[in-house]
């Protein structure tokens, strides 16, 4: 069977394939959460964990996964984290329960993220000169098509089949793109920088972010649903300052040996640290709002899911578009340049959703979903690519790792804290008073755009652009430099 697999780009389609079920697993959900909350009598609570739940493992795993992939060979545990995804795609779709749904999610976020960061490394292994920059610029496509497509294909499956089938797609798909990189994808060494110079991973700090994320999103939620003075709210967020303490601690004095999760002298840098800010806020201001959109546009006004999934398209459509015809001319900016100014229009975006009322369809959305989209497309193709050149050339896959995960962190306590603000008047029960509470979203969501915008133009210095038709440094496979290439490109 393997000789019937000879052609070249075999592996590609097996990591794209892969990487494509993982991405739109992020948002895929949204549009069947209502659904889902019907069946299984989720409260607003247990529908912010369904997704919070898959966004958080996937963020807190993804740098030490990386690591252990330099220890222990990328392509094991890539298939690894493929079988985990399959297995637990199947344990969500055939959930009894919101908990089960839940630790499943959590399950699919580790075997996504074995996958996520083996991808790139992978990729490098298996192409090398003008194929490398191919296989590169498509996985990157995959991933931009993602976003498109995760809202409407939840509300298609969902409507057209039931809630269940956004999961149980997944294992199907699962073995398919398992038995093609069994097949093609060539077998990797530990060829990390991890294995060459023995040093080991970070069990300290992966857990302590764990802690300090997982306790902060769960306080946030707790907060909204009861009150903030209650004791389980109260000990949340003080055990997640705690463990950022402790973390920030830990990431001071690794051990001889012993490699950060994150070099905590990066954060020391203005333009690191705005930029890690950023991507936080950049999924916070431009995704996690859509989680209650839907339930007004579903719940509210009663639109289907494929109606809703449709409403929210506009978004999706003008990132899409931006980033194409935009994406090859913006490495010629600074860095701050797109980037502001797409954080910029994301909040202006937010802030025009406003003019929701109580008499208002889903026409409302449109024209900030279009500005917001814009703005999505300018930032998406300089967000990794500007931490990249914030951090010296040694760090390149801690930099580039680094943005991703703080991306989804941002998602998970965007989604939190958007969560607390809806709720803060109890449940509503008529269109009206969903537009009420998706007014003071909008709000929010903005404010924090424009002042992750203004953040960017006066801190991120980044080195000069490439001139044109300047040639990037050649990465060199098993090292931090596939990541560096997957951001230039």
């Amino acid at each position: 069977m393997r000789g019937a697999l000879r052609g070249k780009w075999w592996p590609l389609t097996a990591i794209c394939l892969a990487n494509l079920m993982l991405l739109i697993d992020v948002t895929i959900v949204i549009t069947a959460m209502p659904e889902i909350a019907r069946e299984l009598d989720a409260g607003l609570p247990a529908q912010q964990w369904v997704l919070d739940a898959y966004a958080l493992a996937l963020a807190a795993l993804l740098l030490p996964v990386g690591v252990l992939g330099d220890h222990r060979g990328h392509r094991s545990l890539y298939l690894l984290g493929l079988a985990v995804f399959a297995v637990s795609s199947l344990a969500c779709g055939l959930a009894p329960g919101a908990g089960v749904l839940i630790a499943s999610r959590v399950a699919q976020g580790v075997g996504a993220a074995a996958m996520f960061a083996t991808s790139a490394a992978l990729l490098a292994a298996a192409y090398t000169g003008r194929d490398r920059g191919v296989a590169f610029g498509v996985w990157s496509a995959v991933g931009g098509a993602a976003s498109v497509t995760g809202v409407l294909a939840g509300g298609l499956l969902t409507e057209y089949a039931a809630w269940r089938a956004i999961f149980l797609v997944n294992p199907p798909l699962s073995v398919v793109a398992l038995l093609l990189a069994w097949l093609t994808v060539p077998a990797d060494g530990p060829a990390g920088p991890g294995r060459r110079d023995g040093r080991r991973l970070d069990l300290p700090g992966a857990a302590l972010f764990t802690l300090c994320a997982g306790a902060l999103v769960y306080g946030l939620i707790r907060g909204g649903e009861t009150s903030w003075g209650d004791g389980l709210v109260t000990g949340s967020l003080a055990l997640s300052a705690l463990a950022l303490v402790a973390f920030v601690v830990s990431g001071t004095r690794v051990r001889p040996g012993r490699e950060p999760l994150l070099d905590l002298r990066l954060m020391r840098r203005p333009s690191f640290a705005t930029l890690m800010l950023t991507s936080a806020v950049f999924t916070a201001s431009a995704f996690a709002h859509l989680t209650y959109t839907m339930l007004w546009l579903q719940a509210g006004l009663g639109m289907s899911p494929v109606g809703a999934g449709l409403a929210a398209m506009p978004a999706s459509a003008a990132s899409l578009v931006v980033a194409s015809v935009a994406g090859r001319w913006l490495d010629r900016l600074p860095a701050r340049v797109p980037l502001g100014g797409g954080m910029a229009l994301i909040g202006v975006g937010d802030l025009m959703l406003t003019a929701i009322g109580p008499d208002s369809g889903w026409q409302v959305l449109t024209p900030g979903l279009v500005v917001s989209g814009v703005g999505v497309g300018l930032a998406v193709p300089v967000l990794s690519s500007a931490a990249l050149h914030a951090a010296p050339p040694e760090r390149a896959g801690m930099a580039t790792g680094a943005a991703v995960t703080f991306r989804q962190v941002g998602f998970a306590l965007g989604v939190a804290v958007l969560g607390t603000v809806f709720a803060a008047g109890g449940h509503p029960g008529s269109p009206a008073a969903y537009a009420e509470r998706l007014d003071a979203v909008y709000l929010t969501a903005g404010i924090a755009g424009l002042a992750a915008a203004a953040l960017t133009v006066v801190f991120v210095r980044t080195p000069a652009p490439l001139p044109r038709g300047a040639a990037p440094e050649e990465p060199r496979p098993g090292g931090t430099s596939p990541q560096r290439s997957a951001a230039q490109r």
